[in-house]
């Protein structure tokens, strides 16, 4: 897509607010919005911001930082207005010297592609996006109640969302989305949208659109739409599994020539269990992720492999002349452009060292199987010792993003919560 034909789509659509969209490092998506007639500074990536929208409140960023649009990922946003339209533009990090700004995550995952492509591999990511819909309070403030009692792929009327998430498939369509489908999940208000497969950069991309697509169609029926993994302690969490294909010179290489899963596939598996306990502070990266990890209902905790395992960490997915990897311990909460990254090279690690992942979980936990990270503290830890992930990252971002991680868990231990009160308070 060319400058022009931006601007004659903004001029025959009516558009009259774009949104210069990034994401920072914990994947929230931040936007300055700009009327048509700033396109021209847009153009010439002279919109800069306050370089602690990168990092947050919680570590110091001096620098002016500027926003450098991806013209490819220009598209109208059809849930607004059709009298003032609205339109998005993805846009890169950039240092006032126009180079790039190395801790942006999307420069991470660019980077790391970029990588992978010299030895002509790409990575497919096909994401199972879950999330919750709750009511508002009288002030639009979310909660978490629901009076939907759905279970698993149950259907009007006591699946509830029915109609907010047939909108939400309608208008993420009419942006250029495949979807595949879209289903209520096991617990009452929770919902899973399936969309199209991709390469690994444009999918970080369409998580980041699918996201705020989500919440913003969900407060059109009155809802709240939370990606949290675990909102609610009696009912199952929210994961986002990702199926992983890796490919060269067009072939999926994690099928075999019988059609079976390939060495490279269980050495990609391996890759990603060796780096499992250190991966988790992306995969997992809030103190509230451990809460769906540690509780079951089908969130796994072991690192183990199965070809197909409702408490395995990896499933080796067989197909019809297909084969994929699915990982089945991130979660919402991650930022995908660092997911994606730190999972390429984990995986890569395993098919270069011919990490081999193991015997084949069989149901039962045999002496020896490693485990999942306990809770965050215990897993930005890992991340800190774990050298191949720091050079996949950056040394200078793994030191940013575990002192800020840090700074949570601590902030977290130092509060006083409704369950210590409960159980402390007439107690002591």
């Amino acid at each position: 897509m060319r400058k022009e034909d931006i601007l004659r789509m903004i001029e025959e659509e009516g558009v009259e607010f774009i949104r210069l969209q990034f994401t920072d490092i914990f994947g929230n998506l931040k936007n300055i919005a700009v009327t048509p007639t700033q396109m021209d500074k847009v153009f010439e990536n002279r919109y800069s911001f306050d370089g602690s929208a990168i990092f947050g409140n919680e570590y110091e960023l001096d620098d002016r930082l500027y926003l450098y649009p991806d013209l490819e990922t220009f598209s109208i946003l059809p849930w607004r207005p059709q009298q003032g339209k609205v339109a998005k533009i993805v846009c890169d990090v950039h240092r006032m010297d126009g180079s790039v700004f190395e801790q942006s995550t999307r420069y991470i995952l660019k980077k790391t592609m970029e990588s992978a492509a010299k030895s002509g591999h790409s990575l497919i990511v096909d994401p199972e996006c879950e999330f919750f819909l709750f009511h508002t309070d009288e002030n639009g403030w979310p909660t978490t109640t629901s009076h939907d009692r759905a279970g698993y792929m149950d259907v009007g009327p006591a699946d509830f969302g029915e109609n907010a998430r047939r909108d939400i498939v309608l208008m993420l369509e009419e942006m250029g989305f495949e979807i595949e489908s879209s289903l209520h999940e096991h617990a009452p208000a929770q919902h899973e949208i399936d969309f199209k497969e991709d390469d690994a950069f444009s999918m970080a991309d369409s998580i980041q659109t699918f996201k705020f697509a989500v919440r913003s169609i969900a407060k059109r029926f009155g809802l709240y739409a939370t990606f949290m993994p675990k909102p609610r302690q009696d009912v199952a969490g929210s994961g986002m599994h990702i199926h992983l294909r890796l490919m060269k010179d067009g072939k999926n290489i994690f099928v075999s020539d019988d059609g079976k899963p390939s060495e490279e596939a269980k050495w990609f598996a391996g890759g990603i269990m060796q780096h499992a306990r250190g991966l988790c502070a992306i995969a997992d990266p809030t103190i509230n992720s451990y809460k769906r990890l540690l509780t079951g209902c089908d969130a796994p905790f072991s690192i183990t492999w199965a070809e197909k395992g409702e408490r395995s960490l990896i499933n080796i997915n067989q197909g019809i002349n297909d084969v994929d990897i699915e990982l089945r311990f991130p979660d919402g909460s991650s930022n995908p452009y660092l997911l994606f990254a730190a999972c390429m090279a984990a995986g890569l690690d395993g098919i270069e060292k011919k990490t081999a992942p193991g015997p084949v979980m069989d149901g039962t936990c045999e002496n020896g199987v490693r485990y999942l990270p306990e809770d965050l503290k215990e897993a930005v830890e890992e991340l800190g010792r774990d050298s191949l992930l720091t050079d996949a990252l950056g040394e200078e971002f793994v030191k940013v993003y575990t002192h800020i991680k840090r700074k949570e868990w601590r902030d977290f231990i130092c509060s006083v919560t409704p369950w210590e009160l409960d159980t402390y308070l007439t107690r002591i």
